[in-house]
């Protein structure tokens, strides 16, 4: 199994998130996010199932997810290498 790092939010301050991922093993794309602020309000009206979670990303990630998916960087950083890493 290998995580592909896709892209990265190019305006993020330290450069660290939020990051699209793509995993070969289960063919899936994870998101790292940010934790949503206040979720009583935002999420009130969206069913989240116990085993979810929602993450917020800025609107400005979504145009580099076409181009991101087409080309993979190269595999996801090491875990003490990247604070948040999954996997």
């Amino acid at each position: 199994m290998a995580l592909y790092l896709l892209c990265k939010d190019p305006a993020s301050p330290n450069n660290g998130s939020p990051t699209l991922y793509y995993d070969d093993e289960s063919r899936n794309f994870l998101l790292q996010g940010w934790r949503v602020l206040d979720p009583g309000n935002r999420l009130s009206g969206i069913t989240i199932p116990e085993h979810e979670t929602v993450v917020e990303f800025p609107s400005r990630l979504l145009q580099l997810f076409p181009t991101a998916i087409r080309a993979p960087q190269a595999t996801a950083p090491a875990a003490t290498e990247e604070p948040h890493q999954t996997g």
